[in-house]
């Protein structure tokens, strides 16, 4: 029988290959899942299926409550988790959980990655916040549910649009976007910023936060009301069109078949 929601779990299923082929995920580490918010519905990546084995058939689709309404196998342990983030925080399409060596490092040691240069506030204006450790009665309740409470208590305050990642202590890694695809794009710029901020305290253990004016610069020039980097959303479409253009053009010139013989 034909999918009736196959676009949205194509979706979840291109995010999860690609934190694999970014290097973030290694055997059945990590998750991506894909959120239709008007419908109400989650796709995400069955448990314990090693990426180089995942197909988009194999994606399970759930509603907000953790009902699964498509698929054969069990969704992700740690869908509990992406369910209370989709309820709690408006605005996300996506949510990526991974155990990248770097974001992981800094998760473990229980501590917020420090903004310590421009790298990182072309991204975000804080540090990567990083969640309290969970205690042990929380453990022992609905511990993926928990995971989620923990990471929106540690935005109680914060815009998560404008900090679109958190540590969640002693585990890994969290981050989210409008789509499934930003989502991936913020986890591959988290191991990065991580892996900087690791190399930067290990030459200068001493090494200081990058000055606020130039924090504030770096992120408003790219994310504030005047940002001016990158391009229009119009050039960059016409720039898009370009190659399509010169393909057509150069197929109407190309001579017959067996002319080229």
């Amino acid at each position: 029988m034909r999918s009736n929601h196959r676009e949205l779990k194509k979706r979840a299923w291109a995010a999860n290959l690609e934190i694999a082929r970014r290097g973030l995920a290694i055997y059945t580490f990590g998750n991506a899942s894909a959120f239709d918010r008007e419908a109400g519905l989650v796709a995400i990546k069955p448990s314990g299926v090693a990426y180089e084995d995942l197909s988009v058939e194999d994606i399970v689709v759930l509603d907000l409550e953790g009902k699964v309404l498509e698929g054969r196998l069990r969704p992700s342990s740690d869908t509990r988790t992406h369910l209370v983030l989709f309820r709690e925080m408006p605005g996300l399409g996506g949510v990526v959980h991974t155990h990248s060596t770097y974001a992981t490092g800094w998760a473990q040691a229980a501590t917020p990655i420090p903004i310590l240069g421009t790298t990182h506030a072309d991204y975000l204006a804080e540090d990567v916040p990083c969640t309290q450790l969970m205690t042990a009665a929380a453990a022992a309740g609905d511990y993926e549910a928990e995971t989620g409470r923990q990471i929106v208590d540690c935005f109680r305050g914060r815009d998560p649009s404008r900090t679109p990642m958190v540590l969640v202590a002693g585990h890994g890694a969290f981050t989210w976007g409008k789509t499934p695809e930003e989502a991936v794009h913020h986890a591959v710029v988290l191991e990065e910023i991580a892996r900087m901020a690791f190399v930067t305290r290990t030459i200068a253990p001493g090494a200081a936060r990058l000055p606020e004016h130039l924090v504030r610069k770096h992120f408003e020039r790219k994310h504030g009301t005047d940002a001016y980097y990158g391009q229009r959303q119009e050039d960059r479409a016409s720039r898009e069109e370009r190659p399509r253009r010169r393909a057509a053009a150069s197929t109407r010139r190309r001579p017959p078949r067996h002319h080229l013989e």
